[in-house]
């Protein structure tokens, strides 16, 4: 193969030289036939018709070719179009079958010498030169022994049609093949199929030993079994409770001695404050106007309460749930039930502000209501989540029990009567109670189940005494207290047009004619309960932002005891604040405090007589606005 490719070579650059020398020779000559001359490359014979070209003296059409050879080559070009891409297609799977067909290296090494030789011979018949213009004709004639060698190399037909870009394609597959061919995948695979069928243990299914029937089986401990060294079963032990230690045990029942916690119960700085409280609460004037003030003096009375360094301190540990203000017009006297169980008592008409706190722990779980009663402001009512209500006597300095009931937890409370002498409980169940303190003992007088899944807070109407509104999870209750009883009490009124949980309803505090309510959908909602019947109406819905997440104590929408068709409620805003709306949705006032009110004051109470506000936030801090 490799000596006629050698003649080939030599043959073709004889024949070159000639044709150089003849077309110097014929460099004059205006009419030049084509001859035909023929090369043998690889076992194949092809025309070549060499035409003597110069530009000096190139005249369009100066050149003609046979008719037979125009004709030829127009059908041979038509016949190779249609035909281009199938060789294409042929060559490129004839070398990638025969590529990865190889098993040896000297068939790997065969294949790649042809593959190189196939490019070689194809780019000598590329060669053009600039003086010379090379024509091959498409009549190639096959020598007799040519057919074999076209199913092992490809030969001239194959390449002479293809571009540049395509016999550089065709060369990147041969070279990938190779590639592929080394790896040996085959082979190794075929080897690690034999290496795991060889490690492969054979099955063999165990055979499961037969059980003695008469035989003895293993030892087991006679302590496990619990019988007696004689065979004797021994008597089963009681099992022992698992002791739990309550993170918040109830106080023992019966009066507390008011004992302060942050400082000396016998000293004199207590002994004259229980006095001043017992005092103030005696000469304590009795408000018997009931006129409501124009909005616009209302604004300018608010407009002078401000807040200060002084009149902020940390009074409790832990979050403020209830608050209540003494009703005194000498001094001012707030009250404070925390999340811990304490209740904390602030004299701020005292100075320096710190000796004027004193922290009680009556209770041993949240403290949610709190109320100084109507009759005897010396007394504060408090009541617990532990399913307590205590009263706190500051004239004999002890927190007496009113009501106690272990197996349930509470939630709210207010009195029934004028004279705070009978009470009516919700319970976080759901359940209500009546309780008399006139009754001696602990007891209630009446245990009533109500409709509601729970109950977050209660509330007397004002004037009309025997009726109260309830606040459950979603619905609003009006009850008849005349028409309670031990068995489910169906309410007068219901209200359902909460979309989600309730925080609070509450009566206006002088007429009653209106009830304002605080839900977890953002809205504050007031109703018309001028008269009640079967249904009260929607008066005035207000946007307000109610959601204070997981460690903020609940919004409760407020009436100002004062200016009952206004509402103080907390805000969410900032800077923080504390917002008035009127009845009609309104807004009236905002309470700034500037770095004095730096937190939300979920919890808000109003002075009945006097413009003073006092609000709690989640530490245990009150911020008092007054003028």
């Amino acid at each position: 193969m490799s000596g006629s490719r050698a003649e080939a070579e030599e043959k073709a650059g004889s024949r070159q030289r000639l044709q150089v020398n003849e077309y110097k020779e014929n460099q004059n000559i205006t009419s030049v036939s084509l001859r035909p001359v023929q090369t043998t490359v690889l076992g194949r014979t092809a025309k070549v018709y060499l035409v003597p070209f110069s530009l000096s003296n190139y005249k369009p059409d100066q050149f003609k070719r046979p008719k037979s050879l125009l004709d030829k080559n127009s059908n041979n070009e038509v016949a190779c179009k249609k035909c281009k891409k199938a060789e294409i297609k042929k060559t490129c799977r004839r070398i990638l079958t025969l590529k990865m067909e190889a098993t040896s290296s000297k068939a790997e090494s065969t294949l790649q010498k042809s593959s190189l030789d196939v490019h070689t011979e194809s780019n000598k018949w590329q060669y053009k030169s600039t003086s010379d213009t090379v024509i091959l004709s498409a009549d190639t004639e096959s020598s007799q022994d040519g057919d074999s060698d076209e199913d092992t190399t490809p030969g001239l037909d194959d390449f002479s049609g293809l571009s540049p870009y395509e016999r550089k394609r065709l060369k990147n597959i041969s070279e990938n093949a190779n590639f592929f061919a080394s790896l040996q995948l085959s082979e190794s695979a075929a080897r690690l199929r034999e290496m795991i069928r060889k490690r492969q243990p054979p099955e063999s299914k165990r055979k499961k030993p037969k059980k003695k029937e008469n035989g003895t089986g293993c030892r087991r401990s006679m302590r496990l079994l619990k019988v007696d060294p004689s065979g004797v079963s021994l008597p089963a032990t009681p099992a022992q409770p698992i002791v739990v230690a309550d993170e918040n045990p109830l106080l023992p029942p019966g009066p507390l001695e008011m004992t302060p916690e942050n400082r000396d119960g016998n000293s004199e700085l207590f002994k004259g404050f229980l006095q001043t409280w017992a005092e103030v609460s005696k000469t304590r004037s009795k408000n018997t106007v009931k006129e409501l003030s124009s909005i616009k003096s209302y604004k300018a009375n608010l407009n002078g309460m401000i807040i200060s360094e002084d009149t902020v301190y940390k009074v409790t540990k832990g979050s403020i749930f209830s608050m209540a203000l003494h009703p005194s017009e000498i001094k001012t006297l707030v009250a404070a039930g925390a999340k811990s169980g304490q209740v904390g008592l602030w004299d701020l008409t005292h100075q320096p502000k710190e000796d004027g706190v004193y922290v009680f722990q009556p209770h041993s779980q949240p403290v949610s209501c709190l109320y100084f009663s109507p009759v005897n402001p010396s007394h504060l009512l408090s009541l617990s989540y532990d399913g307590t209500i205590r009263c706190g006597d500051f004239s004999r300095a002890v927190f007496e029990e009113v009501y106690r009931d272990e197996r349930s937890s509470f939630s709210s409370f207010d009195f029934l009567a004028e004279d705070a002498s009978t009470l009516i409980v919700g319970h976080w169940e759901g359940s209500m109670s009546l309780v008399d303190r006139r009754t001696p003992g602990t007891s209630c007088e009446k245990l009533i189940s109500s409709s509601l899944s729970k109950i977050r807070t209660v509330h007397v109407h004002p004037v009309h005494r025997q009726y109260f509104i309830t606040a459950g999870l979603r619905d609003i209750h009006i009850y008849d207290a005349r028409r309670l009883n031990s068995s489910r009490s169906q309410p007068l009124i219901s209200l359902t047009e909460h979309t989600k949980s309730i925080a609070s309803a509450y009566f206006s505090p002088l007429t009653g004619n209106r009830v304002v309510t605080t839900c977890a959908d953002c809205k504050l909602r007031i109703f018309d309960s001028s008269c009640i019947s079967s249904k009260i109406p929607l008066l005035t819905t207000i946007r307000h932002n109610t959601i204070t997440g997981r460690w903020l104590t609940r919004f409760q929408a407020m009436w100002d005891p004062k200016q009952e068709d206004c509402v103080i409620v907390g805000s969410m805003a900032h800077p923080r604040r504390v917002e008035v709306f009127h009845e009609t949705g309104k807004w009236v006032h905002s309470f700034l405090g500037g770095e004095c009110l730096a937190s939300v004051c979920s919890i808000n109470a109003m002075h009945p007589t006097r413009y003073i506000l006092a609000g709690g936030n989640s530490s245990g801090r009150i911020h008092v606005f007054m003028n």
